[in-house]
């Protein structure tokens, strides 16, 4: 369409709300999560990038049509309420699933005959430190040996209630699948038969693969050097 054919009552901006520069405003408006280039917190950033802005990226919602067999498995799935967002990244579909509602989604992938996800192959933690009261996200890897096919469930949960319902009746694999992510991320499994330490020793404190877990350690000597422990090192992200 050329110059003269445009319609004179569009509005200018719309035209211009898919350029680069107005979707790079947008994240502007994000929280800045970390200022410099290497996150040096305690001591003077000599790198020279020391007023560099990183934002927090906003939650990514993969529009339709996700590809592959993916819209067939969310349109067999349904329950869009229990959905929070669907993603679809790298050859990989997630469903964000809303906790309460967990343990029905995974009985459906389940038990449904056009998806037959029969195998739950691993339960993994991830602490995400600047994503504000969802720091903490369970991830179950879900297998179709009928159908050769896979699917991921994720479920965010606050620092402060660290609750997901347990998946054991559903998948008993995940019975010690959940306590390995408790014992290492804290996420707390309701309705698990046993849920103990399975790596750590039984006193152990804490959950060390936590983001703001210590990092602990002992200084280091050798030829007349010292290397300080980790945690009175210059700190980087």
């Amino acid at each position: 369409m050329s110059e003269s054919e445009q319609d004179p009552k569009a509005d200018p901006a719309d035209a211009d709300a898919n350029l680069p520069a107005r979707l790079g405003e947008e994240r502007l408006n994000e929280p800045v999560v970390r200022m410099g280039m290497f996150g040096v917190e305690d001591t003077p950033d000599t790198s020279g990038f020391g007023l560099l802005r990183v934002y927090q990226q906003p939650p990514l919602d993969s529009p339709r049509p996700y590809g592959s067999y993916f819209d067939e498995i969310a349109d067999t799935l349904g329950l869009s309420d229990a959905i929070e967002r669907v993603v679809v990244d790298r050859g990989e579909l997630t469903f964000h699933v809303r906790r309460e509602r967990l343990p029905e989604v995974a009985a459906k992938l389940r038990d449904d005959p056009a998806l037959r996800f029969e195998l739950c192959s691993g339960v993994s933690g991830v602490h995400y430190l600047e994503d504000k009261g969802r720091e903490l996200h369970a991830v179950y890897h879900m297998l179709s040996i009928t159908h050769n096919r896979r699917v991921r469930l994720e479920v965010s949960v606050p620092d402060a209630d660290p609750h997901v319902p347990s998946l054991v009746g559903v998948y008993p694999t995940c019975n010690w699948h959940e306590r390995e992510t408790w014992d290492f991320f804290g996420i707390i499994f309701d309705g698990h038969p046993a849920l103990t330490r399975i790596q750590m020793p039984d006193d152990w404190k804490g959950h060390p693969q936590r983001k703001d877990y210590p990092l602990g350690g002992i200084p280091v000597e050798y030829r007349g050097a010292k290397i300080p422990p980790p945690e009175e090192r210059r700190h980087y992200q």
